[in-house]
């Protein structure tokens, strides 16, 4: 099953019979076919140990989540924060793999809120915008705001969460009982991070796909060295790893911000990259370049599967993208295409 997010929408897809089971629109009825106004879809996210529950952040509505695979959904507050900034604008969830009870929410203005009980109740962990860079932190086209793009638990290291301000720094937030602590900018990290990826076989692994180039880190965030050879789009925005094989990544890129969201001007690339070989295209299948924004990916469960959406669909691939097979689903855009949100496979 997949949950799928558009600026729309979210759906939950069965890929095995190539269809929508249930589409949610935050704020209005789901047959009317667009969000609220003001709304727009930004997240989503699940765990395989809880399939059915999944949370959708929004901004304008805040967070909402299933715990019956789609069918219906619901708010959740995410309280106030200690200085009461407004928490409407959810930017980034994740559910901690050690736990699927343990879920993170990000927001713009930057902040970062835990829940320990499924997302029944989340609480503010103070401390990230007291970090010394984040009077440099800005996001176009309003300068004096920033968000949390991405939140990544690390599968090794109960605790520790990788998190990405767009635009200005990537944070190792360490978590322990009654306690939170906030490490900016790591040696090697982005400061544009957008997406990030772990693998339970890879303990200390993570990948990242940032507006200024991919870097990959060995030891939980703590250093990261940038694999580039052969990535000729260096604006990346997402990146999954093959389920059997930490070695074997997949990204998307451009060459820019225009090329990757703009369905007028877009031209955008999947990358593969085997262990130290050099980055190579694999596109095909996915059709001509020019006029498809960039790709969210998401690993599958088996050996070389990986899926991919953007405005010209949802594909699947069997092989690492060595080849891609369009799956027959209307993806939820709305009227004249847009940018996929999210894509979580459980």
């Amino acid at each position: 099953m997949l949950y799928l997010a558009t600026d729309r929408r979210v759906a939950v897809v069965d890929p095995t019979v190539s269809a929508v089971e249930e589409a949610f629109v935050p704020g209005v009825d789901a047959g009317e076919g667009v969000a609220a106004d003001g709304v727009r879809v930004e997240c989503v996210a699940a765990s395989p140990a809880r399939p059915e529950r999944a949370f959708a952040g929004t901004a304008g509505a805040g967070l909402f989540r299933t715990t019956d695979g789609g069918e219906s959904w619901s708010g959740v507050a995410l309280g106030p924060a200690a200085d009461d900034v407004d928490a409407s604008h959810v930017t980034a969830v994740a559910v901690a793999p050690w736990d699927p009870d343990v879920v993170f929410a990000g927001t713009e203005p930057s902040r970062v809120y835990r829940s320990t009980d499924g997302g029944e109740s989340f609480h503010h962990l103070p401390g990230l915008v007291e970090l010394p860079s984040s009077d440099e932190w800005a996001f176009p086209p309003r300068p004096h705001t920033h968000h949390v793009r991405w939140l990544e638990p690390d599968p090794a290291r109960e605790g520790r969460v990788l998190v990405a301000v767009e635009a200005g720094a990537l944070v190792v937030l360490d978590v322990g009982d009654g306690t939170a602590s906030f490490r900016e900018r790591p040696p090697g990290a982005r400061r544009d991070t957008h997406s990030m990826a772990t693998h339970p076989d890879a303990p200390g692994r993570a990948y990242a796909a940032a507006g200024d180039g991919y870097a990959e880190s060995r030891r939980h965030g703590d250093d990261w060295d940038h694999p580039q050879a052969g990535l000729d789009h260096r604006y990346c925005w997402s990146v999954a790893v093959d389920p059997a094989d930490p070695d074997v990544r997949l990204v998307s890129a451009a060459s820019g911000v225009r090329t990757a969201h703009s369905p007028g001007r877009a031209e955008t690339y999947v990358y593969r990259k085997r262990g130290d070989e050099p980055w190579t295209l694999a596109t095909d299948g996915l059709g001509d370049p020019e006029g498809r924004t960039r790709a969210v990916l998401a690993a599958g469960d088996d050996a070389g599967e990986f899926y991919a959406v953007s405005n010209r669909g949802l594909y699947r691939t069997t092989d690492a993208g060595a080849s891609w097979r369009a799956l027959s689903v209307d993806v939820p855009f709305g009227e004249g295409g847009g940018t996929a949100s999210g894509l979580v496979h459980v």
